[in-house]
């Protein structure tokens, strides 16, 4: 079983891969990078690839995106700090096979990769249950919001400016505050202020 992990922290990255490295027949590469992870995708031809959401530079929606047009049959795992349930919905909509927060036990990404590996649906213990609850609400304010647009607003809610959201996805200052003020309507929201509250406060929803 081929094993490709994407994560720009290289802790991260070797203390999953000494994780595993324990499953029966495991060959596990890293990337740090959106670049790195496609020239590995195309050259090793991984049969689970272990995604972090955030990547420096770029999203790992966006790879996630890109992985499925180049090979629509490769089957990915998110692996991400943010427990919030519109993540993981999001991640699943895009094509993931599963999805594992960061906080879970190491059993919890062990079951996931090899449930993946077998072309199962995964999601850890908490995340089920913080979807099961999502799905009985009447209104999802998020529900109309776009993947980069869910990005941005992540963003604006861990404190980045307008221009290190940009620089940080790679789009130019203007669209990331056109972006905001399409937010702002969707959400019904006036200021700029009421929408980083809103970020904020949607966290741990």
């Amino acid at each position: 079983m081929k094993i490709l992990i994407v994560d720009d922290h290289a802790v991260v990255r070797q203390g999953v891969q000494r994780l595993l490295s324990t499953l029966p027949n495991a060959v596990v590469y890293e990337a740090a990078t959106s670049h790195e992870a496609l020239a590995c995708a195309r050259n090793q031809h991984p049969d689970v690839v272990v995604l972090d959401i955030n990547l420096e530079g770029a999203s790992g929606l966006e790879l996630l995106r890109r992985l499925r047009i180049e090979n629509s049959g490769v089957r990915v795992l998110m692996f991400s700090m943010h427990a919030e349930a519109i993540y993981a919905n999001r991640a699943l909509q895009a094509g993931a096979y599963g999805y594992v927060c960061k906080s879970a036990g190491a059993d919890e990404l062990t079951t996931g990769v090899l449930r993946v590996f077998q072309g199962e649906r995964y999601l850890d213990s908490t995340l089920a249950g913080e979807l099961a609850i999502s799905a009985v609400r009447a209104e999802d304010p998020m529900r109309n919001l776009t993947n980069r647009e869910i990005e941005i607003l992540r963003m604006l809610g861990e404190g980045k400016s307008l221009q290190g959201i940009a620089d940080a996805i790679g789009i130019a200052y203007k669209t990331v505050a056109n972006s905001c003020g399409r937010i702002k309507e969707k959400l019904d929201l006036p200021r700029t202020s009421d929408l980083i509250r809103f970020s904020i406060e949607n966290r741990r929803n």
